[in-house]
């Protein structure tokens, strides 16, 4: 395997890591562990940087005239690649509401 299908590859597995890091993040954060919730976000968001790293080398390539045939495969690595963006965004505020919750708690 090589060329565009391994790039795509290579998007979808460290953006699969990143949304179950960022996933995982909530799990964390429900219990009280929010420095484990932090660091799974740190974890995630390094996975996530190797993806989003992979796709604008594709999008340097396009734009020098290198770009080849645009499957579905690659489609599908942006969609997970976006889909993670996502789910970091829900994953920061689940985070900051749960910290809210126990704040609250602590005062009543």
């Amino acid at each position: 395997m090589e060329g565009l299908e391994l790039t795509a590859f290579q998007i979808i597995s460290a953006v699969g890591t990143a949304r179950s890091c960022y996933i995982e993040a909530i799990q964390e954060a429900k219990k009280g562990n929010y420095e484990a919730a932090e660091q799974l976000i740190k974890d995630g968001d390094e996975a996530f940087v190797e993806g989003h790293d992979a796709h604008s080398g594709l999008l340097q390539k396009e734009a020098a005239g290198e770009g080849e045939h645009i499957g579905l495969l690659i489609l599908h690595a942006e969609d997970q690649l976006m889909s993670a963006e996502g789910f970091k965004t829900i994953a920061l505020e689940f985070i900051d509401v749960y910290k809210r919750f126990d704040a609250e708690k602590k005062e009543a």
